[in-house]
């Protein structure tokens, strides 16, 4: 399957009209089928992988096995977006930032987990409760979303579809702390709304499978 090589080619100004963004109403309502079967399909690998996990982080660390965060979803939507503690309790005391490289806040285990990406799988219930997709624009956090969409030329319209596990800009691009990734970022999710199919989210699949055997973008 060929990648979208010709991403940077195509007219992707992050000022595009969000009437102008509009992904094909046919495949979108196919996603949530295809979400809902691949979880299905996968749950006797998924479940004890979860089950192991949560054991690990309970042993190594005090505090909870599950980290709740406010994110940013469709149509700019609030919600609560569960994910594997990988952190100290602690760990934003001080606010929401970034994860820095060496970063102090992650724990051993956590560091692992992110590099996998495993600490992502309790996702899968905000996909249960129609709150989330396997594929779509990474959720950011409400501070940065705050931010982002005061100086960022239409950072918003990367709310029009749900948001993902995992989606192209982190295949392609990675993990970014500044707002010139993220302006990346954007052209990323926007190429990919416009242009979501089947073929594409496959595509997304098998790199995730790599970046998650590689550790790219990974902090």
């Amino acid at each position: 399957m060929s990648a979208p090589e010709n991403i940077n080619k195509q007219s992707l100004d992050a000022t595009t009209p969000l009437n102008i963004i509009n992904p094909v109403s046919s495949y979108k309502d196919l996603k949530r089928w295809f979400d809902i079967s691949l979880i299905v399909l996968f749950s006797p690998v998924i479940v004890p992988l979860m089950l192991v996990t949560a054991i690990i982080i309970k042993l190594q660390s005090k505090g909870p096995v599950f980290f709740w965060q406010k994110r940013v979803g469709y149509q700019g939507k609030e919600y609560n977006m569960l994910k594997f503690r990988s952190m100290i309790t602690d760990s934003e005391k001080n606010g929401s930032q970034f994860a820095e490289n060496d970063d102090a806040r992650i724990t051993s285990f956590g560091r692992f987990i992110r590099k996998m990406r495993i600490d992502e799988l309790p996702q899968l219930w905000n996909i249960l409760r129609g709150e989330m997709s396997l594929i779509g624009p990474r959720p950011e956090q409400i501070v940065f979303v705050e931010e982002y969409k005061k100086t960022i030329p239409g950072y918003m319209s990367r709310h029009r579809v749900l948001p993902g596990i995992t989606g192209l800009a982190q295949v392609k691009q990675g993990y970014v702390d500044d707002a010139e990734g993220t302006r990346t970022k954007l052209k990323y999710d926007l190429f990919y709304i416009d242009n979501m199919s089947f073929k594409l989210d496959m595509y997304i699949v098998f790199q995730t499978l790599y970046t998650m055997a590689t550790g790219f973008g990974a902090r």
